[in-house]
């Protein structure tokens, strides 16, 4: 082969490389389609996955494609046997979580097998250590499999718990400030929208939600009537009710968030008192049961020792 054939096969790979480079970084420089969506349904759509979990998508689904039909049967027979699916949606609402009944019955299982898996695992170290009746191993297994699964339900409540406590903390500041804007002029709507932009929290996110259900058509007075039925605060619910009274009716919506606002700040006041109130009679315990046994040893022993060396 001639040298001017040779540079003209090199240099026509060059230039396919070079054309395939281009054509994908124009490829990639292209906004996709949700890209240019998103911007104007921002209310609407959900949270963006991180890069770590898209990257680790592929990993999950292969697990799921492989273990999914087994974990599905698994959690359906949770779901006879344990039931309660009504409290279970509506503690999964009020924990904020994004997680159907089924996905949830599917956790248990997971978690109900981590634990079988570590019975498992004790129970075979124990019985290649000292062979014996597998009965209560398996028995063991069991019970581990079943604490697994009411673990989860338990984790369950805890989050629910947090996230309320959560909102209860930030619910001041929140009806203060949709006080202000709705004094400054703006309607119920808008002050919603300027609190959720300027805020974050759990308080928020929700009320971020109301907002984007108002956007789609759903009447004020009724996103806000859901609301007060879908949480578990009282508080919440007597301003999500008040809101949509205001609204219906007219009346001044300023006070009634100032007067909410100011009854929340009361009401954590006084549960802060009781709390000190319980926490100073947990403190006598230790004073009474450790520190005065102890000051009167060392008041009394040295009387003593004088008097057995007297005798």
């Amino acid at each position: 082969m001639s040298g001017a054939l040779t540079g003209g096969v090199l240099g026509l790979a060059v230039a396919l490389g070079l054309g395939l480079v281009l054509t994908r970084a124009a490829a990639i420089r292209r906004p996709r389609l949700d890209d240019r969506v998103l911007p104007y349904v921002r209310d609407l759509a959900p949270a963006r996955r991180p890069a770590a979990a898209a990257g680790s998508s592929g990993v999950r689904s292969s697990a799921t494609a492989v273990l999914g039909p087994a974990l599905r049967r698994a959690a359906d027979v949770v779901e006879r046997v344990v039931g309660g699916a009504p409290s279970v949606r509506r503690r999964l609402r009020r924990a904020g979580s994004a997680l159907t009944l089924h996905e949830f019955r599917v956790q248990q299982v997971q978690w109900g097998l981590a634990g079988f898996a570590v019975a498992a695992a004790y129970g075979l170290l124990r019985a290649w250590s000292r062979p014996g009746n597998p009965l209560p191993l398996l028995l063991a297994c069991a019970g581990a499999f079943a604490c697994g699964v009411l673990l989860r339900d338990n984790r369950l409540s805890a989050q629910v718990r947090r996230r309320e406590e959560a909102m209860l903390t930030e619910f001041p500041a929140v009806a203060e400030l949709l006080a202000l804007s709705v004094a400054a002029g703006e309607s119920p709507v808008g002050a919603l929208d300027r609190v959720v932009r300027r805020s974050g929290g759990e308080l928020s996110r929700e009320l971020g939600n109301l907002l984007a259900r108002i956007r789609t058509g759903e009447p004020v007075a009724e996103a806000f009537d859901r609301l007060a039925a879908g949480t578990g605060l009282p508080v919440v619910a007597r301003f999500a009710h008040g809101v949509a009274v205001a609204i219906e009716r007219g009346t001044p919506l300023a006070d009634v968030l100032h007067a909410q606002a100011a009854d929340v700040r009361e009401a954590a006041r006084r549960q802060l008192i009781e709390q000190a109130s319980r926490k100073e009679i947990a403190m006598m315990i230790p004073v009474v049961f450790l520190v005065l046994p102890t000051t009167v040893l060392f008041a009394f022993w040295p009387g003593l020792i004088g008097l057995s060396l007297s005798y």
